[in-house]
């Protein structure tokens, strides 16, 4: 049996929810899954552009699975937290190799594949194939908060396990993708995070937190830490039109992606390279330092210049190369890098 809300919610959601995503149409379990990993703290008018150009080179899980982890982090390139992208990754090789490219007919085998939590395998298969699973994403946990006055931050597990509970009562058995769609149409369009629309809102006159008259109280805010600040000196060694890149370890900042050789902020850059590289280079200046923020912290980059003093083959191996972005090289770089060679001069 259906409930009031989940009744208001579908109902708003045909007149007024989102119905033409380039995930939508069609929406399948693949598509679904793409779309809700891109969306992971990411906004809506970002990831279209990326989704439309990755589900142009794959189509299919068994295009993804194939691919080299290169070109996938290449298409990656400026969505951050890249552990998505390599996530995606494994996952579509799990999905071909053991369950024949398809997902699993249960939420918690597809919760068990790689980079893929409780929300994500609901959504995948809510929306992808229309089965009664709840959902909780940012969206959904803002409109259940205020609606039940939930208090506390969601990244606390009492809190988490009140919203699933509610989630959980709410989603029908009858149009459970229309449900969960609604709820996170609901979110991102009217239960805004400042400012909320609850004149809009269909579910307005049960909410706890519009009758407080205090609805941007929920959720609770995570509790302010102030990010550390690190720095690193990024040694940028040319060779013409060619830079050298190696690749990063699989885990830390920007795994798995290609950028220039790092050395500590007090380091010698030129020592660093004979080091690990046998590469002799000598210095040629420095550029303006920049920041990039991630989740947990500020990096700072202080790029240092140099160029090779004699014979500059220093490989083409697999975790170093000279690159070439005339070629069409199509590896994955972190989006600050893309944009510091894309601007690359002589200092």
């Amino acid at each position: 049996m259906m409930d009031e809300l989940a009744r208001r919610v579908i109902d708003w959601h045909d007149a007024h929810g989102r119905h033409d995503l380039p995930w939508q149409r069609p929406a399948t379990p693949y598509r679904v899954w793409v779309s809700e990993v891109m969306l992971q703290q990411t906004r809506v008018a970002t990831v279209i552009p990326y989704f439309r150009r990755f589900m142009e080179r794959f189509p299919d899980v068994r295009a993804l699975a194939a691919a080299d982890v290169d070109e996938v982090l290449h298409l990656w390139s400026g969505l951050g937290y890249y552990a998505r992208g390599r996530n995606l990754h494994r996952a579509a090789q799990v999905l071909v190799d053991h369950h024949g490219g398809e997902f699993p007919a249960t939420v918690e085998a597809v919760e068990a594949l790689p980079g893929i939590g409780r929300s994500t395998a609901g959504a995948i298969l809510s929306l992808g194939r229309g089965e009664r699973h709840p959902i909780l994403d940012g969206n959904v946990k803002r409109v259940l908060a205020r609606y039940h006055g939930v208090d506390g931050w969601p990244g606390r597990s009492p809190v988490a396990r009140e919203l699933w509970a509610h989630a959980e009562a709410h989603t029908p058995r009858e149009r459970p993708a229309a449900f969960n769609q609604g709820m996170m149409d609901l979110g991102a369009m009217v239960c805004l995070r400042r400012r909320p629309l609850c004149a809009a809102c269909p579910i307005a006159d049960g909410c706890h937190a519009r009758a407080q008259g205090c609805p941007e109280v929920y959720p609770g805010r995570r509790p302010a830490r102030e990010k550390p600040l690190r720095r690193t000196r990024m040694i940028i060694v040319r060779d013409g039109p060619r830079v050298l890149l190696e690749r990063r370890p699989p885990a830390g900042v920007w795994g798995g992606l290609w950028a220039p050789p790092e050395c500590p902020i007090d380091g010698d850059p030129a020592a660093e390279l004979q080091r690990r590289f046998g590469l002799e280079a000598e210095p040629v200046g420095e550029g303006p330092s920049f920041r990039h923020t991630f989740t947990h912290f500020t990096l700072e980059v202080w790029p240092a210049y140099l160029r090779p003093a004699g014979d500059a083959a220093v490989m083409d191996e697999e975790d170093g190369v000279w690159y070439n972005p005339g070629t069409g090289d199509r590896r994955g770089l972190p989006a600050p890098v893309s944009r510091l060679l894309s601007a690359l001069e002589e200092p």
